[in-house]
């Protein structure tokens, strides 16, 4: 997870974002890693605290008051760690728990993600789109009204994905597991002649490999996570600085499932030494 070698010049002297400031990250597993990594280029001098629920994932399978307590119980568990601002690296759990989290906790700041039908939209040239993402996230209201907002002019196929995410928490990211569900899921997009797809699942770019191998270099594939880093970014900066030796700068990890297999999980995907310890 070390910083690019550049940051956009739309963030005012990057080497100095994020300093002294403590952001807490959560997801049912795995998937919030993609949108942790896009974090840390962005604020490489601040404080991350990644909770992944894996005793309790997929989310996008299970219903909808268990993600709620699932989510409740992980933002007070970041917050007593002094967490600042707290980011939902799920979009299933964005679209069950978030507004109930900003009603419980309404002077933190909370940053869910969404799936990219907006940008789909905009950069489609035919307005064929297509969304993979789990059932939980389809059947929301929020993604409903997503579509609604931004859809009403394109011809979006909307693809569930069960057991995708489940597969990446394994932690290998080409078995022939994975390029069978790939292939699965990909299909019906490529029926319908989608020449835009959105992973609508922050697992899901951890695949993105193999949807690319499956549908060619001409479908361009939207990834949202830089987006909400970028966000996120420019709203910590309106945040009081951490006392500096309570904020280290360092990324800290804790699960729900196997402590051990996340450890393992960051240092063969992203090279880094981590020592993640159990989710009380």
């Amino acid at each position: 997870m070390s910083a690019p070698a550049s940051v956009p010049d739309t963030l005012d002297t990057p080497s100095k974002q994020g300093f002294h400031r403590r952001i807490g990250v959560f997801d049912s597993g795995l998937g919030g890693l993609s949108v942790l990594r896009a974090l840390h280029q962005y604020l490489p001098l601040a404080e991350m605290l990644y909770v992944a629920d894996s005793g309790h994932a997929p989310y996008g399978e299970k219903d909808t008051e268990h993600i709620i307590a699932r989510s409740e119980y992980i933002t007070n568990f970041l917050l007593e760690q002094g967490a600042q601002a707290i980011v939902i690296a799920c979009n299933t759990a964005t679209a069950a728990a978030a507004q109930h989290l900003r009603n419980r906790w309404p002077n933190v700041p909370i940053i869910g993600v969404e799936p990219g039908v907006k940008p789909a939209v905009t950069h489609s040239p035919s307005g064929r789109i297509g969304v993979l993402a789990t059932p939980g996230t389809l059947a929301s209201p929020k993604f409903q009204h997503l579509v609604e907002r931004h859809g009403r002019n394109a011809d979006i196929t909307l693809q569930a994905c069960p057991g995708l995410a489940k597969e990446i928490e394994g932690g290998e990211l080409d078995t022939p597991r994975l390029r069978e569900l790939v292939t699965q899921f990909a299909r019906p997009l490529q029926e319908a002649h989608s020449d835009t797809i959105v992973l609508g699942c922050t697992h899901y770019p951890f695949v993105r490999p193999l949807f690319e191998q499956v549908l060619g270099p001409e479908v361009r594939i939207i990834d949202t996570s830089d987006a909400v880093a970028r966000h996120v970014a420019h709203l910590v900066t309106e945040l009081p600085a951490c006392a500096p030796q309570t904020c280290s700068g360092h990324i800290r990890f804790w699960s729900s499932g196997k402590p051990a297999h996340l450890s393992q999980i960051v240092q063969r995907w992203f090279n880094l030494e981590c020592e993640a310890q159990a989710l009380p």
